[in-house]
């Protein structure tokens, strides 16, 4: 990816975001942009216009963390957008983030005999590793019956960015459609900003866009979010409606990778049918072909 442009992108979009009444500015009349002019932003950081201009011409080597600060203080960035901000100014210095290599494409990946253990012992709850392309690396029993829509019949690697926007399916299996496309697109975004030298990354990104309308709108939007814990809605073909919490770790031997385990709140509806999906799944250990199956002759 051009990481000119995608400075260049980044922070105009954010700029566009912020009313002038936000910054403590005087909106006036006869403003030709959306949001802060690039002298407002200057002035607010605390740097030139002109030094300010060629930041968001993409010039960003070499910028100071005192100035990456002040400007994203200047365009009220969250954390996230501050880290992504920080991740697009290591790379263009050349600087790898920290504890990733420099790999243009990615390595046949195999989990570790105690990652797979790890994993299966947790039998009440989903559990599984992803990695930075939003693909489905290891999964445990109740993992492999919950996400039996992306897995389907095994005969690739599943992907949660593919499933979400080629797949017609993931409209059903998630009810806030809209709001897990967003999230799905501002994850993948804020990755490729740590490592802009992912192949597959790449090469993902463009057969989304490609293919998906949708895709390609959000990811033209330069939004970046991180996925850390929270709730959120399925509709699962088995068990129906679940309302499941998620709490996201890093795999640390693993950089890049994350471990995502859902759950559901003790005694409530969602934790009677995520039992009830356990159970299904200890009967039917190939329950994902099961399902796949199903939907095929539906």
């Amino acid at each position: 990816m051009d990481n000119k442009a995608e400075v260049r992108e980044f922070l105009m979009s954010r700029r566009a975001r912020v009313r002038p009444e936000d910054a403590g500015l005087t909106a006036g009349p006869n403003r030709r942009v959306d949001g802060l002019r690039r002298s407002e932003v200057a002035a607010l950081a605390g740097v030139s216009v002109e030094y300010y201009a060629k930041l968001e011409r993409g010039a960003i080597a070499g910028a100071s963390a005192s100035v990456l600060d002040a400007v994203s203080e200047a365009l009220r960035l969250d954390d996230t957008e501050r880290a992504h901000l920080l991740d697009l100014a290591r790379a263009a210095d050349g600087i790898p983030t920290s504890g990733r290599s420099r790999r243009r494409t990615p390595r046949a990946w195999a989990p570790r005999p105690s990652l797979s253990w790890a994993l299966e012992s947790i039998s009440d709850a989903v559990a599984f590793v992803r990695d930075p392309r939003q693909n489905l690396l290891a999964v445990n029993a109740l993992g492999r019956a919950f996400y039996s829509p992306v897995i389907g019949d095994g005969g690739r690697v599943p992907n949660l960015a593919r499933f979400q926007f080629l797949d017609p399916v993931s409209r059903d299996f998630y009810p806030d459609w809209e709001v897990f496309a967003g999230m799905c697109v501002g994850i993948m975004r804020a990755e490729a900003g740590r490592d802009p030298h992912d192949r597959a990354l790449q090469e993902l990104v463009g057969e989304l866009s490609t293919r998906s309308e949708t895709f390609r709108s959000l990811w033209a939007a330069h939004d970046v979010r991180t996925h850390g814990a929270g709730t959120k809605r399925f509709r699962h073909p088995v068990v129906g409606e679940l309302t499941l919490a998620y709490e996201e770790l890093a795999v640390t031997a693993e950089p890049g990778n994350v471990l995502l385990i859902y759950t559901a709140e003790p005694g409530t509806a969602s934790a009677e049918r995520l039992g009830l999906l356990a159970s299904w799944a200890a009967d039917r250990p190939d329950g994902a072909d099961v399902v796949a199956r199903e939907k095929e002759t539906s």
